[in-house]
């Protein structure tokens, strides 16, 4: 599958990327996430990072813990589309990024006990009242990221917005039979005095922002 724009080179989403319009019907159940890998890869634990972006994350994370596949999730075609091409570039066979709405994702194709780990970092806030009940950080979504934990997974959130921050809070504890706080420890490829290494995170922090972290490990 290829795209361009104007100003750029043709993009190739290559092995790494898979467009929800491929997927099997919602009917059909979960998917063998794990059949998307080499053959000598499919053993291996499986990490989730929720809204990719441009693929910073999983590029640094996935060079630097080449032991562990990963899989991006991310609705705007055009950041799926560049986030695959990077990956492929360097030949990244860690990683699939799948172009595709996070909820539904989660509560249809995810086996129960799929992940060690989910990463969601700086998610949008939606910070209009009108539009909190598009936040992705509800009760609801939790418990589903529950299911799709593997016992004593971690799910691993930031953001820059307070009141977001404070409804995080909120959703947390309505589920505090489901999973544990603990403190935040940044991942592995983070440079020092980062949270996370993300571009939202180095943009933020040149523009003085107040960051907000969390993990949750699953109960």
């Amino acid at each position: 599958m290829t795209f361009s724009l104007s100003h750029r080179k043709p993009i190739d989403v290559g092995h790494v990327g898979i467009d929800q319009n491929d997927l099997p019907s919602i009917d059909a159940g979960p998917i063998d996430l794990r059949g998307w890998f080499p053959d000598d890869r499919r053993d291996r634990p499986l990490e989730l990072e929720i809204g990719c972006g441009k693929g910073t994350f999983l590029v640094q994370e996935a060079t630097e813990r080449p032991e562990v596949n990963f899989i991006g999730l991310e609705y705007a075609n055009a950041y799926w589309r560049y986030a695959a091409d990077r990956c492929r570039r360097r030949d990244l066979q860690n990683v699939r990024i799948v172009h595709a709405e996070a909820a539904s994702f989660v509560q249809y194709r995810v086996p129960d006990q799929t992940f060690r780990q989910i990463h969601i970092y700086f998610p949008d806030p939606w910070p209009k009242k009108r539009h909190h009940k598009r936040r992705l950080i509800q009760t609801e979504f939790l418990r589903q990221l529950h299911h799709a934990l593997e016992p004593a997974g971690l799910v691993r959130i930031t953001t820059d917005h307070d009141d977001y921050f404070q409804w995080m809070l909120e959703q947390v504890a309505e589920v505090a039979d489901l999973f544990a706080p603990q403190p935040f420890e940044p991942p592995q490829s983070a440079d020092r005095g980062e949270l996370v290494g993300s571009n939202f995170e180095r943009k933020y922090r040149r523009e003085g922002r107040l960051l907000h972290a969390m993990i949750l490990r699953k109960l």
